[in-house]
């Protein structure tokens, strides 16, 4: 299996690795160091992650305050968003079905 990000969830990415790098050097580096292990780990075991829907799972960081929401194909581990926890509920669901 291997894993793609949608474009907006891509930018999430690099915008909070940025933010973290701007607080303290090296924290933006382990922010991103978190997500590939988290990646890595769901490549291999995709349903680790909670349902949100029949379509889509959400894996929460523990050392962040992130949640990674994804999908499942049969060969591809989508991130639709890597949401920050005080950002609006849902704010990423339109992009679902882009």
């Amino acid at each position: 299996m291997t894993f793609d990000f949608h474009p907006e969830a891509g930018v999430e990415l690099i915008e909070a690795a940025a933010y973290y790098e701007r607080q303290v050097p090296g924290l933006g580096e382990r922010f991103q160091s978190e997500i590939r292990h988290i990646i890595d780990l769901l490549v291999n075991q995709p349903h680790l992650g909670a349902p949100v829907d029949p379509d889509l799972r959400k894996f929460t960081l523990t050392r962040f305050p992130f949640a990674l929401y994804y999908s499942i194909t049969a060969d591809v581990l989508r991130i639709e968003a890597v949401a920050h926890h005080s950002r609006r509920p849902g704010y990423w669901k339109e992009r679902i079905t882009q």
